[in-house]
């Protein structure tokens, strides 16, 4: 039997190329202009852009050959069961370990380590945003099975997240609401969105276009309101260091 896993990847070099192309210009017109980069940076660069073009175009024909095919046929397998709450701890196991295996996840982790110093560790934010994508993931189940309409999540969801802005550390601010978008990378919109119309497909009463969609909005909810509870905790946590710190300081001034 033919796997055909070379079937449009033409189609997905050239998708990829007419991505990177006017990238490569705008690099190139500031070379020129402004940066004047030693040659050897610039074969660097070029290898770079070269290693990109083939990873890119690799991993999205095994998206359209792999991660959409077996999302939908598990969305239908598991949307066709009986007992329709095992969806939702099998959901939350599944959101979890997509975001923990999210490549852009992975990056923000990092770099917000880096950044910080140590004072946010990578582990810490990781597991913050996995487990809110989990739960996102299960209220997304729910939301098929009840019929529910995406603004009853979204609208108080986003009024919950302003408000919690005002209690959080202000480090944590930016951070949520960019884990929002990192936590909507490929590996959650391509697997876990075929799973929810296939999901949606099998359900009575649902419509694949109206109730399979929907998903990605609540999994770039869930990472805000999750790192802004985080940022609540450590905001907590530096106050009351700070007032020990002042204790300490009025203490040792008073001895003195």
């Amino acid at each position: 039997m033919s796997l055909h896993i070379f079937e449009g990847f033409s189609d997905v070099l050239l998708e990829v190329l007419s991505a990177l192309t006017p990238l490569a210009i705008l690099f190139l017109f500031f070379q020129i202009i402004f940066l004047k980069l030693p040659m050897r940076r610039i074969f660097d660069i070029g290898v770079g852009f070269l290693l990109t073009f083939l990873g890119l175009s690799i991993f999205l024909q095994g998206v359209h050959i792999g991660f959409l095919p077996v999302g939908e046929i598990m969305g239908q397998k598991l949307g066709s069961l009986s007992y329709k709450w095992i969806l939702l701890p099998v959901g939350f196991v599944i959101g979890f370990f997509v975001v923990y295996a999210e490549p852009a996840v992975a990056v923000l982790t990092k770099q917000v380590e880096k950044v910080s110093g140590g004072y946010i560790p990578g582990k810490i934010l990781l597991y913050t945003l996995s487990i809110g994508v989990g739960l996102a993931i299960v209220c997304a189940f729910i939301r098929i099975f009840l019929g529910i309409s995406l603004w009853y999540f979204i609208v108080p969801g986003y009024i919950i997240a302003l408000i919690m802005v005002k209690f959080s550390s202000k480090t944590f601010t930016s951070i949520a609401f960019d884990s929002g978008g990192v936590a909507t990378g490929p590996m959650t919109a391509t697997f876990l969105l075929a799973l929810f119309v296939g999901v949606a497909g099998v359900t009575d009463g649902r419509d694949p276009l109206l109730d399979g969609f929907g998903m990605v909005a609540l999994v770039a909810l869930a990472p805000i309101l999750s790192v802004l509870t985080l940022g609540i905790l450590y905001g907590r946590k530096e106050k009351k260091q700070n007032a020990q710190n002042e204790a300490e300081s009025k203490a040792y001034y008073h001895d003195r």
